[in-house]
């Protein structure tokens, strides 16, 4: 798998994680007062998260994104369903 397929399973997966974290194991913690689902999910998530920011800044210098874009790219993942627009926006057009 090269390294431009990995990124786009990593934003993929980085996107999924969080909403699973938003949408299922917050409210199982909160409203089920079960805690288990937040430390499995949010670790998957933080290692997702952690892998996706690092792919975005060796993709920043080697495609040569402007300090705007990394940046939209960046803060994409904070945002649900984030991930998803910058695969589609960025990613998707990028020349293997």
């Amino acid at each position: 798998m090269n390294s431009l397929k990995l990124f786009r399973f990593t934003s993929i997966a980085e996107g999924i994680s969080l909403l699973l974290l938003f949408g299922i194991a917050m409210p199982v913690k909160y409203i089920l007062k079960e805690p288990i689902l937040v430390e499995i999910v949010g670790m998957a998530h933080g290692l997702l998260f952690i892998a996706y920011v690092l792919f975005s800044i060796v993709y920043t210098f080697k495609v040569k994104w402007s300090f705007l874009e990394f940046l939209i790219i960046f803060f994409a993942s904070f945002i649900p369903f984030g991930t998803f627009y910058v695969d589609k926006k960025y990613l998707a057009e990028i020349k293997a």
